[in-house]
């Protein structure tokens, strides 16, 4: 795998950690691969703050995705850049889920993972928008892009999303981006650093991202607190301070855009 390909242990860490743990989620499927790959995370991206925070975040998708396909029960779901993530299983409901990522991601995933009459992977680069061709007509679609953002270019992300915009009628996304504060301040301390990638990008006004009809509809809370509050004592207390603070939220951010 590449270096990028290669970011995908960290959060698969981290779901597998705090559901061992009984947090935020439960992702049996993450401990199992966790427990086969074992991939040779360092110091910092093995980090129980940071894999309290991947938990964390993955719940905060998870219940978007419910909540969009509940008000819409024909979407289909789109997850870019899904690396060994198991949401179609913990979340389920859509008509039809696409996991799509990087070809060596993809030949990882279907080693765990069966495909079905509802369920399919598609191995590409999300972003020179391919494999909407492969996804075919649909009217509806919620599209999820955990841990992606960070990795392409305000340019690949306005391409990309235009080209989203263009073959749905409706589009709910969901994305996490750094900040350019973020971005810049990465280049000193970093966990994906470890797993090799150099460079990441930020994202200052999420409306340079808008095109077609695709517009930035809201930002959401990265911490919702009733996750935080599942930690006690000095945990809370220290995962506050370093990932629900203020300052955190001056680095990374999460949108979610409409159509």
């Amino acid at each position: 795998m590449n270096s990028v390909s290669k970011t995908l242990y960290i959060p698969l860490y981290g779901k597998a950690l705090v559901s061992k743990r009984g947090l935020f989620l439960r992702d049996e499927m993450a401990v199992a691969i966790w427990e086969r790959e074992a991939f040779p995370l360092k110091r910092k991206a093995r980090s129980k703050w940071l894999a309290y925070y991947m938990g964390i975040r993955a719940a905060v998708f998870d219940d978007w995705v419910k909540g969009r396909l509940a008000e819409s029960e024909d979407a289909i779901v789109l997850h870019l850049g899904c690396g060994m993530d198991s949401r179609v299983l913990r979340v389920g409901g859509a008509s039809l889920w696409y996991d799509v990522d990087l070809p060596e991601v993809i030949a990882e995933r279907k080693g765990y993972f069966p495909e079905s009459d509802t369920y399919q992977m598609l191995a590409c680069d999300v972003r020179d928008g391919a494999f909407l061709a492969e996804v075919g007509a649909h009217k509806r679609a919620v599209v999820v892009m955990e841990g992606v953002g960070m990795y392409l270019t305000e340019s690949e992300l306005r391409g990309l999303f235009a080209a989203i915009a263009a073959h749905f009628d409706e589009v709910s996304l969901l994305a996490d981006f750094y900040t350019a504060l973020g971005a810049k301040m990465s280049r000193i301390k970093n966990p994906v650093s470890e797993v090799g990638v150099r460079r990441v990008w930020g994202i200052g006004d999420p409306r340079v991202l808008e095109g077609g009809a695709l517009r930035y509809e809201r930002t959401h809370d990265m911490t919702p607190m009733h996750y935080v509050e599942q930690l006690h004592g000095a945990e809370r207390r220290i995962f506050r301070m370093l990932y629900a603070g203020t300052f955190a939220k001056k680095l990374y951010r999460l949108y979610e855009f409409k159509k």
